[in-house]
C-alpha cells in the first residue's frame, strides 16, 4: 500500500481495492507463488479440483483498456483495445455492479476468467469508466501500453501472427537496403541508415494506404528524426541487427566483440575486449541473440574467447554456451520471444486515426 501511494500519490477507496487486487493474484511472495496460490495450497479442508481450478483460474488477469460494445442479460460485452479481443463480463455483485456502464464508454480495469473451462469473465478490484468522447485519450494510453509490453499481444495470435508477417517484410528491406541483416558501422552512419529504413517504411505505409504517387511524394517528408541514445554516438562502432524474431536493434562496440571473436588473442593484448563481453553479459537489457550473433560469425573462436573470459580452459560452447546465457539472461528465457514490431487491432486504429 505504501507503495501504491508513492506510485500514485494518494490512496482512495478505489486505489486500495486496485493495489490489494494486484497483490493477492499477481505479487510474487518470496516462495515465489502469490497469495492465491499460496491459500489454495494451505485451505483446510482442501478445496475441491473444481474450486481450485476456479480459483486459480483467477491468475489470468487481464488488465486493459476496454470498450463497453452492448449488454448481455446480466452480462456486458467488453472489446478489450490492447488485445482486440472482446470478453463477455460479469460482476460478482450482478447487474447492479454494471450500473455506471454505458455502450460506447470505455472502462479501465482488470478481468479475470470466472472458471477456465468457460468463456465467462467476472470484473476483478476496482475499475474506471470515461465516456465516449474520451475515446482519442483512451486509444493514445493503449497505444502506449502496447509500445511498452508487446507481449501482451501473445493472447490474440491473430495479432502476432500479423506483427511476424510486417517484421519480416521490413526485414526484407532492411536487407534490401543494407546488403545484410547485420551491419556494423560508424555511429553516424548507423543513425543514418536508420532513417533511411523507417523513411522506406513511411512511404510503404503511405503505398498500402492507396495514396497517389503525388500525395506519397507531398506527405513522406523528410527521413523520420530517429537518434540513437547519446552513449550510442560516443561509441567506436554501433551494429544495427534486424533479428527475424526480435526485429531491429543496435549495438554499441560490437564491432570490438567481432574483433575478438575474429582474433581471440586480442583478449591477452587488451583486457578492455573481455570487460565489453562481460558488460553484454551482464547487461539485462541485452537478449542472448547478439551474443549467439557473434558465435555465428567466428565459430572457431567462441572457446577460445569465453576460456579467456570466465577462465574456465575446458569451457565449450557447443557443450555450455546455452547453458551460460540461461544462467547471465535468466530473465530472456523465462519469457516467450514477441515480434519486434507491434500491431493494433481496427478497432484500436480506427480511434488513433481520430487523435
Amino acid at each position: 500500500m505504501s507503495e501504491t501511494a508513492e506510485r500514485c500519490g494518494r490512496v482512495d477507496e478505489g486505489v486500495a481495492i486496485l493495489a490489494i487486487d494486484r497483490f493477492v493474484l499477481e505479487h510474487r511472495l518470496a516462495d515465489g507463488r502469490t497469495a492465491l496460490e499460496r491459500f489454495v495450497a494451505q485451505r483446510k479442508p482442501p478445496l475441491s479440483d473444481t474450486e481450485r481450478e476456479m480459483l486459480l483460474g483467477w491468475l489470468d488477469v487481464v488488465e486493459s483498456f476496454f470498450e463497453v460494445v452492448r449488454f448481455d442479460g446480466d452480462a456486458v460485452l467488453l472489446h478489450d483495445l490492447v488485445g482486440d479481443l472482446v470478453y463477455r463480463a460479469c460482476s460478482n455483485i450482478g447487474r447492479e455492479g454494471l450500473s455506471s456502464l454505458r455502450e460506447g464508454a470505455f472502462l479501465v480495469g482488470r478481468i479475470v476468467p470466472v472458471h477456465p473451462a468457460t468463456d465467462a469473465w467476472m470484473l476483478s478490484g476496482y475499475f474506471t469508466t470515461l465516456p465516449a468522447s474520451a475515446g482519442q485519450a483512451v486509444a493514445a494510453a493503449a497505444a502506449e501500453r502496447i509500445t511498452e509490453r508487446p507481449e501482451l499481444l501473445r493472447r490474440n495470435p491473430a495479432l502476432v501472427r500479423k506483427a511476424r508477417e510486417i517484421l519480416a517484410e521490413h526485414r526484407a528491406d532492411f536487407i534490401d537496403q543494407l546488403g545484410s541483416d547485420l551491419v556494423v558501422l560508424p555511429p553516424n552512419e548507423a543513425q543514418e541508415a536508420l532513417r533511411e529504413h523507417y523513411r522506406r517504411q513511411q512511404q510503404r505505409a503511405m503505398a498500402t494506404s492507396g495514396a497517389t504517387k503525388g500525395e506519397r511524394t507531398r506527405n513522406a517528408g523528410p527521413a523520420p528524426a530517429v537518434s540513437l541514445p547519446a552513449d550510442m554516438l560516443e561509441a567506436d562502432s554501433v551494429a544495427l541487427i534486424y533479428d527475424e524474431v526480435e526485429g531491429l536493434g543496435h549495438y554499441r562496440d560490437f564491432g570490438r566483440l567481432d574483433e575478438l571473436f575474429a582474433d581471440p588473442g586480442l583478449a591477452r593484448r587488451d583486457r578492455t575486449y573481455l570487460a565489453q563481453l562481460r558488460d553484454y553479459l551482464n547487461d539485462d537489457s541485452i537478449s542472448p541473440m547478439p551474443i549467439r550473433r557473434l558465435v555465428q560469425r567466428h565459430p572457431d573462436g567462441a572457446d577460445r574467447v569465453f576460456r579467456a573470459l570466465l577462465r574456465k580452459p575446458g569451457f565449450s560452447w557447443e557443450r555450455d554456451g546455452e547453458d551460460l546465457l540461461r544462467r547471465r539472461k535468466k530473465a530472456h528465457f523465462e519469457r516467450e520471444p514477441t515480434p519486434g514490431i507491434t500491431t493494433v487491432g481496427e478497432r484500436l486504429a480506427e480511434l488513433l486515426r481520430t487523435t
